[in-house]
């Protein structure tokens, strides 16, 4: 009963919208990476771009700012692990950023695309409450990656 009044109300439809409510989650297209921490999604018909919560991969795209060390690796990463796929995106409490993009955790299946990637040492934490929810996760793998010099605590 809850799924039909769901669809029916369609929630997700104000994705465009200003004073936006939006569900939870939601299941989106993947039509591009950006680069390492962003991708731009199909969603409800709409095209979307979404920034990754609480994580940050070096710059590589970024106007005015030079190709970052360990940018383009993670740039590349995600191209591959997420381009032309269907994700799950989990909304935060602050559902976008002040550029309007949606911030979200990505599920590629049971992968969690925003620990992956810093797990792998290819994306630094970045915490800007109230999207935290997953911070003392990311602060571990953070840490497991840099002891080890992984990616960019490695490379950089």
């Amino acid at each position: 009963m809850v799924a039909v009044g769901a669809i029916l109300l369609r929630p997700w439809e104000s994705l465009g919208g200003g004073a936006e409510r939006l569900p939870a989650s939601a299941h989106a297209y993947v039509t591009r990476a950006i680069d390492g921490d962003t991708i731009e999604v199909r969603i409800d018909g709409r095209l979307e771009d979404v920034r990754y919560i609480g994580v940050d991969t070096p710059e590589t795209v970024k106007p005015d700012t030079p190709v970052q060390c360990f940018g383009p690796q993670a740039s590349r990463f995600d191209h591959a692990l997420t381009e032309g796929r269907r994700v799950r995106l989990v909304f935060g409490a602050q559902p976008r950023d002040v550029y309007g993009r949606l911030l979200a955790y990505v599920y590629l299946g049971r992968r969690f695309v925003n620990a992956e990637l810093v797990r792998r040492g290819l994306a630094r934490t970045l915490t800007i409450p109230p999207n935290d929810r997953f911070a003392p996760l990311f602060a571990r793998l953070q840490e497991r990656a840099a002891r080890v010099g992984r990616g960019l605590w490695g490379g950089c």
